[in-house]
């Protein structure tokens, strides 16, 4: 029977006793997978320290991803990038450009990538998580429409680009994600490193494709029910979407995760979390991840109450892992009797 993994990330402290003594925690809880994330400032700051972070995860059982948290625009600490590269910006439809986001199409921001994937193999990284990729939009506003961009789809179509979201621009936009990380997984994979990706869901309709990259291995979704935007119910919303991708990375031949919210959770609503985990389980989800750690209680968009977000969230893990080795026995037994 396939394996059951758990297991959540975890950012916002470079403090090795503390980072030790979570580490330790989530070993106690049964957890397997811990994800890292290694910013731009990580980069300059803390390449030592991130060695030393794996190592001390390692010790405690606990495969590492390591997260390119923000360096080419959110999710995450803001790259410093696109101050040496004004030209790598993301540009709106309008000609607007994306303050924070850098465009995939960018030679400079794919030579940037590869640097940081050096980076990664330096401190002994085996697994790289590439967070929520995907291309800006600002209403009826979308990217990305730089010069580079522009001159590569009139060089394929023959005709300049359209203001307007045409079959066309959403063709190109797929094949400009594709070529993206086709170029950074495969230099990846060249060292030894995994690759793994998480989309949103309101981005699957053209990310989804980045499954397909041969030396993509893991390929998840995030389906957080509780958005700004308004609540979803947990169990419909997260087995719904899950069910769709696992037959999508199953007929692939990929493996898949998923991600269980544990941020921004109301005060009163933290058993929604066992709720949604039970769901991704039951659509066949056999690595679900939180986001994140403790409730995500180092960021403004921890949980109300970040001590029982956590607690759910362990309890969640706690049952399903109980659920599966309860399906293992139960075979065994009729099996031998």
């Amino acid at each position: 029977m396939e394996r059951i993994r758990t297991g959540a990330a975890y950012h916002g402290n470079r403090i090795l006793r503390h980072v030790a003594d979570d580490m330790a925690e989530m070993a106690r809880r049964n957890m397997d997978v811990v994800v890292h994330m290694f910013s731009h400032n990580d980069w300059d700051r803390h390449l030592g320290v991130m060695s030393e972070i794996c190592k001390i995860s390692e010790y405690n059982g606990l495969e590492v991803w390591i997260d390119n948290w923000g360096i080419g625009g959110p999710p995450g600490d803001k790259s410093h990038f696109l101050q040496y590269h004004p030209e790598a910006h993301q540009v709106y439809s309008d000609g607007s450009i994306d303050p924070v986001s850098a465009c995939y199409n960018s030679p400079a921001f794919v030579a940037f990538t590869k640097n940081w994937i050096e980076a990664v193999a330096s401190f002994g990284g085996k697994k790289i998580f590439w967070d929520e990729p995907h291309f800006k939009a600002k209403g009826e506003l979308f990217s990305c429409c730089c010069p580079t961009c522009q001159k590569l789809f009139e060089e394929k179509y023959g005709h300049p680009m359209p203001k307007e979201m045409t079959e066309e621009m959403k063709e190109f936009r797929v094949n400009s994600l594709l070529t993206y990380f086709d170029t950074v997984c495969s230099y990846a994979a060249s060292m030894g490193i995994e690759n793994s990706v998480c989309v949103m869901l309101h981005t699957l309709d053209y990310a989804k494709q980045i499954m397909t990259i041969p030396t993509l291995n893991d390929f998840g979704i995030d389906p957080y029910w509780h958005p700004k935007s308004g609540k979803r119910d947990p169990y419909e919303y997260v087995y719904k979407s899950t069910k769709q991708i696992i037959a999508e990375t199953d007929a692939l031949g990929k493996q898949n995760h998923i991600w269980i919210q544990g941020y921004d959770i109301p005060h009163g609503k933290e058993d929604e979390i066992i709720v949604a985990a039970d769901a991704a389980y039951d659509a066949g989800a056999r690595t679900l991840i939180s986001w994140a750690f403790r409730g995500s209680e180092s960021n403004t968009y921890k949980s109300e109450c970040p001590e029982r977000a956590w607690a759910a969230t362990c309890e969640a893990f706690r049952r399903v892992r109980s659920r599966h080795f309860d399906a293992i026995r139960e075979a065994n037994f009729k099996k031998f009797n």
